[in-house]
């Protein structure tokens, strides 16, 4: 897989990440709906990836830097012909190496507590995650898991 920085004006990475904001609003309600959109995307605070099999989307993540040393994980979705692939797994391990090589000292996310959200808690918490309290400008949600891991 090559995973590479991407400006988010593909059509192809237009539909994945339309296909995760719909998937996301279809699992959470409106006020812990935490995807964000192609426009809050491409704020330079984030950098976003795309992983590619030839000329196929496979998935895509995204990191915010919150401040100098701490990075949030945003934006991680495979796609629905790719899943269970290790596609996840791959684009999680880019984003970390990244996060360690700018220095961060800990990296961070937020995703559902519903059960369709089970796999990415695992995959996460096999890398090391750890729940934690809500961070940034989180606040605590029924509906919302926040994990963490240092660097």
């Amino acid at each position: 897989m090559d995973i590479i920085i991407d400006d988010l004006t593909g059509p192809k990475v237009v539909a994945l990440i339309g296909e995760h904001l719909q998937d996301m609003a279809s699992l959470s309600p409106p006020e812990s709906t935490h995807a964000l959109d192609l426009d809050n995307l491409k704020k330079p605070e984030i950098t976003f990836w795309s992983g590619w099999e030839q000329d196929e989307l496979v998935g895509c993540g995204a990191m915010k830097e919150l401040d100098r040393q701490h990075g949030e994980i945003k934006s991680m979705r495979t796609s629905s012909s790719h899943q269970r692939k290790g596609v996840a797994k791959r684009i999680l391990e880019h984003i970390i190496e990244e996060a360690k090589r700018r220095g961060y000292q800990r990296v961070s996310l937020e995703t559902g507590s519903m059960e369709a959200f089970e796999p990415a808690r695992r995959l996460y918490a096999s890398f090391g995650f750890q729940y934690c309290q809500p961070f940034s400008d989180y606040i605590e949600d029924p509906n919302s898991v926040f994990m963490t891991k240092e660097l």
